[in-house]
C-alpha cells in the first residue's frame, strides 16, 4: 500500500507549480491540482499549452522551478535522484503514444520489463506479466512479438507493462494518438474498465473528443489551468 493510500491523502498533489526555462520562458505558471485515488481524468490543451511539461513533472521525470509536487505522499523536491528513480519505479506507470516496445521480445517479456527495477524474481515477473496481459484482454497473445500485433494490441501491451508494477498512478500520454478510431475507442473503454477496478489514471492529450469521454477534464493553456471540470 502506498503512503498516500495509507494516509488517505491524494495520490498526486500539486501547489504553486512553476517551470521556467532559460531565456525567461515560463512553461507552467502557478499550477494547482489534486488527483485523488481512483480518479480518471484528462489534462487537455493545445500544442504549447504546457501539458507535456506538466506530465514530465507529475511523473517525476523533471523537477519544477518552484512549487510543491507530491506523488504517493512523497515530496519529489526533497528526494535525491536515486530515490526519485525508486519512486518512479514503485509508484508511477507510463503509457506513451509510441508504445516503446522491444521488437525482439514477446508481449509477456515486454510487460515483465516493467518489474526489472523492483527486484522481482524472474518467475514472478513472468507470472505477473501474464496476469496483466489477461487483464487487458491479451491472454491469447503472450508469446506474440510486437510486429505480430495490431496497433491497438501493442498499446494494450504497453498498458499492461505500466500496470505490472502495481503503481499508485498511471500517466497516459496521448494513448490513442497512433490508433485508428475503432482501436482508440477500445483503448478508452479499457481505461474506463481499469479505473472501475480502482486504477488511478491521468491522461494527457490535445484531443477534446478523448477528454470528453473521461469523467474529469483539466484544461490547460499558456501554462495555467483555465478550467477543471469535475463530474
Amino acid at each position: 500500500m502506498s503512503e498516500a493510500r495509507a494516509n488517505g491523502g491524494p495520490v498526486l498533489e500539486i501547489h504553486g507549480l512553476t517551470k521556467r526555462y532559460p531565456g525567461g520562458v515560463d512553461a507552467l505558471r502557478g499550477v494547482d491540482m489534486l488527483v485523488e485515488e481512483g480518479e480518471l481524468l484528462c489534462v487537455v490543451g493545445p500544442s504549447g499549452s504546457g501539458k507535456s511539461t506538466l506530465l514530465h513533472i507529475m511523473g517525476s521525470l523533471e523537477r519544477p522551478s518552484e512549487g510543491m509536487v507530491r506523488v504517493a505522499g512523497h515530496d519529489v523536491a526533497t528526494l535525491p535522484d536515486r530515490q526519485l528513480a525508486a519512486l518512479r519505479a514503485r509508484h508511477v506507470g507510463f503509457v506513451f503514444q509510441q508504445f516503446f516496445l522491444l521488437e525482439g521480445a514477446t508481449a509477456v517479456e515486454n510487460v515483465a520489463q516493467g518489474l526489472l527495477y523492483l527486484g522481482v524474481p524472474a518467475a514472478q515477473r513472468r507470472a505477473r506479466a501474464e496476469e496483466q496481459l489477461r487483464r487487458v484482454g491479451l491472454g491469447h497473445r503472450v508469446s506474440h512479438r510486437p510486429t505480430q500485433l495490431s496497433g491497438g494490441e501493442r498499446q494494450r501491451v504497453a498498458i499492461a507493462r505500466a500496470l505490472v508494477g502495481r503503481p499508485s498512478i498511471i500517466f497516459a500520454d496521448e494513448p490513442t494518438g497512433n490508433l485508428d478510431s475503432r482501436s482508440g475507442a477500445q483503448i478508452v473503454g479499457l481505461l474506463h474498465e481499469l479505473n472501475a477496478d480502482g486504477t488511478t489514471i491521468v491522461v494527457i492529450s490535445h484531443d477534446l473528443e478523448l477528454a470528453a469521454a473521461l469523467p474529469r477534464r483539466v484544461h490547460i493553456r499558456d501554462g495555467e489551468i483555465e478550467a477543471d471540470e469535475h463530474p
